[in-house]
């Protein structure tokens, strides 16, 4: 026999310490592992990690097989480990109507358990008795999952267990914007079961999504119908969360060690090398001991100042567990991991000769590792003092299975008996290095021969939807209703991925779906319900948004690919060419360089072998052969032929509508050669059945709710015009000389009344048909709508007539015209909705900011902390506008703009945790105001008129906090459609070209009611906004209202006056706040008792609970400084406090009570007040805002220099403390 090497040996070693902490342990049932001998449950998380030793152990015995039993045992071990998956996997299939509900509730109620009975697989608590909703632990075993499969173990076994897997992956596909109770059970650090978005939630769930995308779940055995699919727009979500939150845990935590499962093995989930590096940092500088790291700052589990009665913490008792935390070895694994995986012998060597000294020896020799180290109840007072002087005593559980596993796993890795690459198949390591640049595909479609030839002669050569056959376009919106196909199983009540929109990532791919190749449009082109479509300008913005998009964040195998359709609404009006914004950017795309990314232009046929391809092949249906076996019988939706994918799916209707969409479409789109008819009846009937197959097809495309139809399926048989209302609308083709004159009656001369002075409704609505003013008839229809209702019929055309189709119509019609006032005003008054407002606001929300809806002060600005439903969204941000429809619907769009931003330049918004959106439209109309010098009422005029491009780059521009101007500029020919307005960033000299030149002395007359003929082009009076004297008050239409603007200064030649009240204005109402500025407040708190801003009190038993970099305290002290509802008074409080925080380092125990913050501000008003008293300035120069009494002028001072604000606060704040120094306060000042 032959003898037993030195490796085999080693290993006999690791598998009888395998076999004693952990397997001895398994249920022979189940196979699932048990907490300890007095937690007898089984945790999910706790089981996976635990069995990833004896993953690690087999394949270690199976690459150094001595002999046959090596063998043997590592067949056994595999088992052992496929054993105790399957456990948790049918825990979870015990559980699968909560997956079903939560894919669509997100909510605590209907997650998955997090423990389970080891005997049984049945659940152990309520609902409610458990923080059960933890996304780490079911990612976690979906990684591991994906991470064995792919190195040969079978998990999965039937087809059913397949789509189990597939709807777990859209249980954890949301986790960006899904707040749970994390990886320690408990949510929010002070234990009070509120849940919180967790950064090891979503980076555990990114890997899982990463690792089982397009992975294939019988292994090497499996066919097209075991492979189970993630959307990377997912993916990507996920990891800009993960970007944007690290190196903080959470709102609460701003450090946790549980972080690093996701910085290093099993997850790597963060690309970003340097943010890996600088959270790493934070959690060994913050976290670290002699004997681990705690898991958070002030964790008071297990310490001996816990009261072990009570699940929850009293806030203001976190600070004694400060300094005490428990230690816990576990986190050393991970760093011993971390060393192996990053080629860092030192880091190995240094943890696993501290983890050494720390493990318990038993008597048979084996270490264990225990679950903590905690400071003796006699000790604890040292241990304050000192903090890591005293010894400190194991604690819990002995060993911690999870910890004892990874430090097996350490040990073989670092022994060389397994190489890294080989408990990582599928090379989530690699996660970290740099990929290259991405190219971008852009392939530009014509919708018709007339587009393309307009194409042509501006030198872009293209294809039009017919020419591109086999290929089919289809928008993204059918690729959503595909999507909602995965995984449906009617056996197992899983209906699929609900029908969520689909993101750039996802449509730039190609897709192969019963044998044919689709290509998708982006989801921006879907945009027929609300208006920002209408404006090429933004169409354009948001093309060269996703561009920039894929550039930065494409990380799949090929490259992708932009189908942009160039469609009629982005012709000129006279449709006699392309809208010029369209033009310039086909021109930059076909350069190479667009939005800062590389981009090539080409035909869809030329970029197939390029790009990247996905093969859906779970639509091509179980039967034998789904297409092209429905004979010529479409229409009749019940074919008897039944083996076909259309019959198999009768969960629902909607899924039979998909079905024979691409049935039809499959069938019928090919381009068919047509034979020689011998008789004109065989043509005619050639052509009627054409007809009515096409006719069935627009049918199911209307089904699946696909606006502009004609784009999508090639065919001229649809050019139909909707039958109009005839509402007397002008024609732009014909110049209207003659409108003055013929119209005698318009709105101006009041309201037509009868006998009885009420208002002649009838008459009304004959005026309605006479007159054609735009603005006019939106005035009559507003005002009809106010009394008659949505639905009244005005039998303009005899039946059917309501007000409600008179205004859509008006607004389609407004919408050609590119009248931007009325068009936002009609949405508003048909309550039309943003499609991506929910999205938006989760995005935001996901990103850490808090959004306030609404004019300040509370309760009429309603804050918005968690994601909530569409529905509830419009309400409540109608509710937050006091019913002002402009506010409403501006609150809407500059939602979206915000999240578009957030999406591409994250770093706008740094050290902003509340967007406040009802102060940010009033600080834009103070700017229009200003720069237009006109009254709040046109500025918020103009502000309705801007078209959508140009309000999203005036909201950029307030932003991005550099200096811009806002002129009007001298378009005539467009007079007649909105007051244009251009910005431009200014130059050091301060003003624009144009305004030295002397344009600034252009008139502002923003109404033109002085010329009676309007501009010939449009033949719209658009500006008829007298509406005086149509009732007072009562019928002024609705965006008038104007928003409450301060005044404007008197205009002076200086061009720096207002700069700085401007400055404070935008970081007042953008709550931007210096650098390290809520650090600096959470010192100045431990030294008074608390600040007082305008009554409201911020104590210092705040810093008691909350760490000085934690969110959530920033969070607090921007709520107290949000009820300053003027923002330039704000920032003025702000800098007081700046001045107040160099006091917290100056080494004085206390300074005093609580410091009333605005007693310094007017301390300050007032020596500025006399100074320039005494220096002769005069009265009106020193006015007062009324409602703060501080000098208007001291808020357009400079911080620095002689006069500035800052020299003023120093002095007031040395005056206000004086009494509380000690006697040598000439040191302070």
């Amino acid at each position: 026999m032959r003898s037993r090497s030195n490796s085999g040996v080693k290993l006999d070693n690791y598998a009888r310490i395998v076999q004693q902490t952990i397997l001895q342990h398994q249920d022979p049932v189940t196979g699932l592992l048990p907490g300890s001998t007095d937690q007898p449950d089984a945790w999910v998380r706790d089981n996976v990690y635990s069995i990833v030793s004896v993953w690690a152990l087999s394949l270690a015995y199976r690459k150094n097989a001595d002999r046959d039993e090596d063998k043997a045992k590592a067949y056994e071990l595999e088992q052992s480990v496929v054993k105790l998956m399957r456990g948790v996997l049918q825990c979870i299939m015990r559980q699968l109507d909560k997956v079903e509900k939560f894919k669509y509730s997100r909510s605590t109620k209907d997650s998955l358990h997090a423990k389970y009975n080891t005997r049984t697989c049945a659940t152990v608590v309520g609902d409610d008795q458990w923080g059960h909703l933890q996304v780490d632990a079911t990612s976690l075993f979906l990684l591991f999952l994906a991470q064995m499969t792919a190195s040969g173990l079978h998990i999965i076994y039937t087809q059913d267990e397949v789509d189990v897997v597939q709807n777990l992956m859209f249980y954890i596909e949301a986790a960006y914007k899904v707040a749970d109770y994390g990886m320690w059970e408990r949510g929010d650090k002070t234990n009070q079961g509120i849940t919180e978005i967790n950064a090891s939630s979503i980076g555990t769930a990114k890997a899982a999504l990463e690792a089982l995308d397009e992975l294939n779940l019988f292994g090497a055995k499996g066919g097209p119908g075991s492979v189970v699919h993630a959307l990377a727009d997912d993916i990507q979500h996920c990891q800009s969360i993960l970007t944007s939150m690290l190196p903080r845990a959470s709102i609460s935590k701003e450090v946790d060690a549980g972080v690093l499962a996701i910085l290093t093995y099993p997850a790597f989930a963060v690309e970003d090398i340097s943010i890996v590096n600088m959270t790493k940092e934070e959690i060994i500088s913050k976290l670290q001991g002699r004997y681990g790291c705690c898991r958070f700052l002030r964790d008071g589990h297990k310490t001996p100042r816990e009261d072990p009665n009570r699940l929850y913490y009293e806030s203001a008792e976190l600070k004694l567990f400060e300094n005490i935390e428990c230690e816990w070895p576990l986190f050393w694994t991970y760093l011993i991991l971390d060393g192996i995986f990053s080629n860092s012998h030192e880091q190995v060597q240094e943890y696993q000769e501290a983890l050494e000294a720390i493990l318990i020896k038993q008597k048979d020799g084996i270490r264990l590792l225990p679950e903590l180290y905690s400071v003796p109840p006699d000790k604890v007072e040292e241990e304050y003092m000192n903090p890591h002087s005293v010894e400190r005593t194991p604690m819990g559980k002995c060993p911690l299975k999870w910890g004892q596993s990874l430090y097996i796993l350490g040990k073989l890795l670092s022994e060389g008996f397994l190489a890294p690459g080989e408990i990582d198949p599928l090379n989530r390591r690699f996660s970290t290095i740099p990929k290259p640049d991405v190219v971008v595909q852009v392939s530009i479609l014509a919708e018709t021969d007339e587009i393309k030839e307009l194409l042509m002669k501006n030198g872009i050569n293209v294809e039009t939807v017919a020419d591109i056959h086999p290929i089919h376009v289809q928008p993204s919106r059918v690729l959503s209703h595909i999507y909602a196909r995965l995984g449906r199983n009617p056996r197992l009540g899983l209906t699929g991925r609900p029908y969520r929109r689909i993101g750039v990532l996802g449509t730039s791919k190609f897709y192969i779906i019963r044998n044919t190749i689709f290509a998708f449009t982006p989801q921006f082109i879907d945009h027929k319900q609300f208006y920002l479509a209408l404006d090429n300008k933004m169409i354009v913005e948001m093309l060269r948004n996703e561009i920039a998009y894929l550039s930065s964040r494409w990380r799949i195998t090929g490259r992708p690919t932009v189908t942009f359709p160039i469609s009629q609404t982005m012709l000129t009006e006279d449709r006699t060419d392309l809208d010029p914004a369209v033009i310039a950017t086909l021109k930059k795309l076909q350069d190479g360089y667009y939005g800062g990314a590389r981009t090539q232009t080409g035909k869809l046929s030329e970029f197939l072998t390029t790009s990247c391809c996905a093969h859906l092949s779970f639509l091509d249906g179980k039967g034998s052969g789904s297409m092209g076996q429905h004979g010529d019988h479409y229409d009749d939706d019940d074919d008897d032929d039944g083996d076909g994918y259309v019959h198999e799916l009768r969960c629902d209707d909607e899924a039979d509508d998909l079905a024979q969409y691409l049935d039809h479409l499959l069938a019928h789109s090919a381009p068919k050669k047509s034979k020689r008819q011998a008789g004109g009846l065989g043509r005619f009937k050639a052509v009627a059945t054409k007809t009515k197959e096409m006719v069935s097809l627009m049918n199911k495309a209307q089904d699946l709710n696909i606006q502009n139809v004609n784009m999508y399926l090639p065919s001229k048989l649809f050019r139909s015009c909707q039958p109009s209302l005839n509402l007397n609308l002008p024609d732009p083709s014909k110049p209207q000389e003659t409108q003055g004159s013929e119209v005698s009656i318009t709105v101006e001369s009041g309201i037509p009344r009868d006998e009885s002075g009420a208002i002649d409704y009838n008459a009304l609505v004959q005026l309605l048909k006479d007159t054609k003013n735009l603005q006019d008839q939106a005035d009559i229809l507003y005002v009809l709508f106010k009394d008659k209702g949505m639905e009244w019929d005005t039998q303009l055309q005899g039946k059917g007539s309501t007000v409600r189709t008179l205004l859509s119509e008006l607004y389609e019609k407004a919408g050609d015209l590119k009248h931007w006032g009325l068009i936002r005003m009609i949405s508003g008054i048909l309550k039309k909705k943003v499609e991506e407002l929910d999205s938006a606001c989760s995005d935001l929300l996901a990103h850490q900011k808090h959004l306030t809806v609404g004019l300040p002060p509370e309760p009429r600005e309603k804050t918005i902390t968690a994601p909530i439903p569409p529905d509830q969204l419009a309400t409540l941000i109608d509710e937050a506008s006091d019913n002002n429809i402009s506010v409403a619907i501006l609150t809407q769009e500059i939602m979206v703009y915000l999240a578009m931003s957030i999406r591409t330049q994250p770093s706008l918004f740094s050290e902003m945790f509340r967007l406040r959106i009802g102060l940010i439209i009033q600080v834009m109309a103070t700017e229009l105001a200003q720069s237009l010098n006109c009254s709040g009422e046109e500025a918020t005029e103009s502000l309705m008129s801007l078209s959508p491009s140009e309000l999203k780059n005036l909201l950029h521009h307030i932003l991005s906090g550099k200096e811009f101007g806002v002129q009007r500029s001298v378009r005539e020919a467009d007079a007649g459609v909105s007051p244009a307005i251009s910005i431009h960033h200014l130059g050091n000299t301060g003003a624009t070209k144009s305004e030295r030149a002397g344009i600034s002395k252009l008139k502002s007359d923003m109404k033109m009611l002085d010329q009676p003929v309007t501009p010939t082009e449009k033949g719209v009076r658009a500006q008829s906004l007298d509406v005086e004297n149509i009732e007072s008050g009562r019928y002024r239409l609705p965006f008038v209202e104007s928003l409450d603007v301060p005044e404007s200064f008197p205009v002076s030649k200086d061009t720096k006056h207002g700069q700085w009240l401007r400055r404070r204005r935008l970081d007042g109402a953008l709550n931007r706040v210096p650098v390290g500025f809520y650090q600096k407040v959470w010192k100045i708190l431990q030294k008074c008792h608390g600040l007082s801003i305008e009554g409201f009190v911020l104590p210092s038993s705040t810093t008691r609970e909350m760490t000085p970099g934690e969110i959530k305290f920033s969070v607090h002290v921007e709520t107290v400084l949000n009820r300053v509802p003027q923002p330039e008074y704000r920032q003025l409080l702000v800098e007081a406090i700046l001045v107040l925080t160099m006091l917290a380092d100056v080494d004085i125990p206390s300074i005093g009570s609580i410091i009333h913050v605005e007693k310094i501000v007017h301390q300050a008003n007032d020596m500025f007040y006399k100074d320039q008293k005494d220096l002769g300035a005069e009265e009106h120069i020193l006015e007062k805002d009324p409602s703060t009494g501080v000098c208007r002028l001291l808020y357009d001072s400079a911080p620095s220099g002689r006069f500035g604000s800052m020299t003023y606060l120093t002095k007031a704040v040395a005056v206000y403390v004086q009494d509380f120094l000690p006697s040598g306060a000439c040191a302070v000042q």
